[in-house]
């Protein structure tokens, strides 16, 4: 069964941990992080960019993941990551997604809460949880490109009035992280989070955490974030390990073949993740 990632991410906040939230792309890589997840008990939030949707499309992901969940009984959600377009959100609510992201973060402090507040309230009628940013982080995530000018770090009152002028479920922060790879060592402001996670009710998440160095992220956690966003980290072994059996097998035209390394070499990487959010044999 495919649930909404609200009751997971309560608990991880209760008690400290962090749900890993893995973007996939096709079934493979679906494959590999539902069968991990369930391998080391954790929960998991399996995400898809818009793009994702656009290449496999809303309902087979849907049928991939419930497929997943029918194997094991770790709780796993599907969620939209980084939706601008509020008519797609309510089209993929409609085919089975429970959890969303609404990123109107480009946008002024007040055109931002009314847009999240519309997709509130459509995905709250289907008891789908809500999760929006607040400030921008640089680097590119699908179609979301931000140069690091125009950073924004996330202001610990302003979280207080998006949190309850939107009644979002979640919130995600910009505290010096960034989406991609980074050029050097993050700066994470670590009091900024530690303030608003002070003032703010909702779980807070952690985007750009690829590449970021583990004692950082599980730090963060230790300060409040309960979801950690990984998508970079994975897709490069991914890649790698298929570019690797190529060049060893250049006639090779079998996808059960030449998939199979990188499946497995995802599959180190997000074994190595799950620890480090600390998500691991908790069901």
């Amino acid at each position: 069964m495919i649930l909404s990632t609200k009751q997971m991410l309560i608990e991880a906040q209760k008690k400290y941990y962090a749900v890993p939230a893995f973007n996939i792309h096709n079934m493979e890589t679906l494959q590999v992080v539902a069968q991990t997840a369930a391998q080391m008990r954790s929960p998991l939030i399996i995400a898809a960019t818009p793009s994702t949707v656009s290449y496999a499309g809303a309902r087979y992901i849907v049928a991939m993941a419930e497929a997943a969940a029918k194997e094991t009984d770790v709780p796993i959600a599907i969620h939209l990551d980084h939706f601008e377009d509020v008519t797609q959100i309510k089209k993929a609510i409609d085919a089975g997604f429970k959890s969303c992201m609404i990123d109107a973060s480009k946008l002024p402090f007040e055109e931002n809460i009314t847009k999240t507040r519309e997709v509130v309230a459509y995905a709250h009628r289907y008891d789908t949880v809500v999760e929006a940013e607040l400030g921008k982080l640089i680097g590119i995530e699908d179609n979301v490109i931000v140069d690091s000018g125009e950073a924004v770090y996330t202001e610990p009152d302003d979280a207080v009035r998006f949190v309850d002028a939107t009644h979002i479920d979640s919130l995600a922060v910009a505290i010096g992280t960034a989406h991609g790879l980074y050029k050097g060592k993050p700066k994470l402001d670590f009091d900024r989070l530690k303030k608003i996670h002070q003032v703010v009710d909702v779980p807070l998440v952690l985007h750009g955490a690829s590449d970021v160095p583990d004692e950082m992220v599980k730090n963060a956690i230790k300060l409040g974030i309960c979801k950690v966003n990984i998508a970079t980290d994975l897709k490069i072994p991914f890649s790698n390990a298929v570019k690797n059996f190529f060049k060893k097998n250049p006639t090779a035209n079998d996808p059960r073949k030449y998939m199979t390394p990188g499946k497995e070499a995802m599959r180190e990487i997000v074994m190595h993740k799950i620890k480090v959010c600390g998500s691991n044999d908790r069901y």
